[in-house]
């Protein structure tokens, strides 16, 4: 089985104007475009060129979703859950309706994601910083009473992080966050072009767009990462994190279970929140792989997905096996997919071909790239 898979662009409101239609070569139509899903979640399942959804041809069974994202502003503060924390979350929850505003827990799957990065620069908040190194960065603020307070709550002893995160979302603590929030900005306002100016100018940006949010003084918790073309970052459950702008290819378990921690109008619901963060500090390793020739892999330690980035070239095919129902998604030159029987799929950039389980393998053929998504090896 060889289709071709279409969708139409989510408008979430930290969508980009210009980057999908760009990636694609065809005029921006003007409206915010964020995310173009590839997958059979009921929520957006992809078109079938020809008729149909994928979900109708799969019964809904992918372990993956595939997806396009373009962030021109700040996505969420957010953590998923392990698996068996999003069991039990489902299970507690089983009595409320689907669009219960008390629900945390769409479903009973994790939701580990793997980015992989299209545009030149790509910036994300991944993971908690040491506090060591968030109380160095907080030397370039002035001392206002609401610096001298997180100061002193980082200097406590216990689940620091943990505390703190929940003394900034718990409402209580509002006055020293609008304070943090204008000593952030100040501080960027002044300072210089090395690295530590760069993380303090996007923690800017997150407050000056979401003004007064007790997110952006978490923001200020979180590792700043810088993403070239080609690199990937690996986020798995519990971390907090939020992108902040930049065009990538995302894969993740089939999930919709997110639990918000600020730059949002949705619903934060705190104790769930802190029982699910991994409050351990520390670095969240950029995924820099070297390509084995035309293939590059970015091996995660989870089995719901695999994702190879794939360079194409008129004078070798690529060959590949199936591993189980596998996407080809393109997102450069002219690639076309030819099944173990001889069908044939002539990708345009930004669409995708669902090669299912039944094929034994198929050939990349052209000049070009393309992402191949599949199960877990």
């Amino acid at each position: 089985m060889l289709l071709t898979l279409t969708n139409t662009p989510r408008d979430y409101a930290w969508g980009s104007d210009t980057l999908l239609a760009d990636l694609e070569g065809r005029t921006p139509t003007g409206a915010l475009e964020a995310e173009v899903w590839f997958g059979d979640h009921p929520g957006d399942p992809a078109d079938v060129v020809g008729g149909g959804t994928l979900d109708q041809v799969t019964g809904g069974t992918l372990p993956y979703l595939l997806k396009l994202l373009a962030a021109e502003r700040p996505l969420s503060i957010q953590v998923h859950p392990t698996i068996e924390q999003a069991r039990a979350g489902w299970a507690r929850e089983s009595g409320l309706a689907s669009d219960d505003p008390r629900r945390n827990y769409q479903d009973d799957n994790h939701k580990p994601e793997l980015l992989v990065v299209l545009s030149e620069r790509f910036e994300s908040l991944s993971g908690l910083r040491p506090v060591p190194d968030t109380l160095a960065l907080l030397e370039a603020l002035d001392s206002t009473d609401g610096v001298v307070a997180l100061r002193s709550r980082l200097r406590a002893d216990g689940d620091v992080l943990r505390d703190v995160i929940g003394w900034l979302l718990g409402g209580e603590a509002q006055r020293e966050v609008d304070d943090i929030l204008g000593a952030v900005v100040a501080a960027a306002e002044r300072a210089d072009a090395g690295e530590g100016g760069a993380t303090l100018r996007a923690l800017a940006r997150v407050a000056q767009l979401s003004p007064g949010d007790p997110g952006a003084v978490v923001a200020l918790l979180m590792n700043h990462v810088v993403l070239r073309r080609g690199e990937g970052i690996f986020l798995r459950a519990g971390l907090l994190h939020a992108y902040l702008s930049g065009l990538g290819v995302e894969i993740m378990a089939a999930s919709d279970n997110v639990l918000r921690g600020g730059l949002t109008p949705k619903r934060i619901d705190v104790p769930e929140l802190l029982a699910i963060i991994d409050s351990t500090p520390g670095e969240v390793p950029v995924l820099r792989p070297t390509s084995d020739g035309a293939v590059t892999r970015y091996p995660v330690p989870v089995a719901d997905f695999a994702l190879e980035r794939v360079a194409v070239s008129e004078a070798a095919p690529v060959a590949l096996e199936v591993a189980g129902p596998t996407m080809v998604l393109a997102t450069a030159g002219a690639v076309t997919v030819t099944s173990a029987g001889g069908e044939e799929v002539a990708l345009a950039i930004g669409t995708a071909a669902f090669v299912g389980a039944d094929e034994a393998a198929f050939t990349l053929s052209g000049d070009g790239e393309v992402f191949v998504a599949s199960p877990g090896r």
